[in-house]
């Protein structure tokens, strides 16, 4: 389903494919020889969102844009099942296996595997060919990467991110974060009752 959201309208090469159960919602350009499967959302949230040519977007597999952040993904790249792209650039012909999650900021070079269940955080930089292994957590520029078990070396890898005030322009130390948090987002959020099919 395509949705006009803000006033912008997908915009698809006529060679693309888009299944009927997939949702495209808003700026979103999607290049020649696209496939996007049964599920899978594209969201442009107050930000563009660029598909280069063949790139797949598998099953369930969810792309958002920020006001904040846009997305754009390189050509031949393959977003897998359940994968997640938030406020991210993508070089070319990169993998993301299934579960692989890419947060806002990051940046991820040409011919990159970012593997099942792997973590790019926020503002991480993977320079091209950067292979982050099975269910690791990619963290910083230049770009460590950490086994899961490693939380303190994580945690201590990236003290100076601030994902709600990044992402949703809350101050962490406000104390009732998550009131402001929600309610703010929510009112973003509420902007989709107004969508018409495009």
């Amino acid at each position: 389903m395509l949705y006009e959201h803000l006033g912008a309208r997908p915009r698809i090469h006529d060679t693309a494919v888009i299944a009927p159960t997939a949702v495209i919602s808003g700026d979103v350009e999607i290049g020649a020889d696209c496939q996007v499967l049964h599920g899978a959302v594209i969201t442009a949230e107050g930000g563009p969102i660029t598909l280069g040519d063949n790139v797949i977007v598998m099953e369930n597999a969810l792309i958002r844009a920020t006001a904040v952040d846009a997305v754009h993904i390189g050509a031949h790249t393959l977003v897998g099942t359940l994968a997640s792209i938030a406020g991210a650039t993508v070089g070319e012909e990169v993998f993301f296996a299934s579960g692989a999650r890419v947060f806002n900021g990051a940046h991820v070079a040409d011919r990159c595997e970012v593997r099942v269940n792997a973590i790019v955080m926020r503002r991480a930089v993977l320079t091209e060919s950067t292979v982050v292994p099975i269910g690791w957590v990619a963290v910083g520029d230049p770009v460590k990467l950490f086994s899961p078990d490693q939380a303190d070396a994580i945690a201590e890898a990236q003290p100076e991110l601030d994902f709600p005030g990044h992402v949703f322009g809350v101050d962490r130390d406000t104390p009732d974060l998550m009131v402001q948090l929600t309610e703010r987002y929510g009112r973003s959020l509420a902007r989709h009752a107004d969508d018409q099919p495009a």
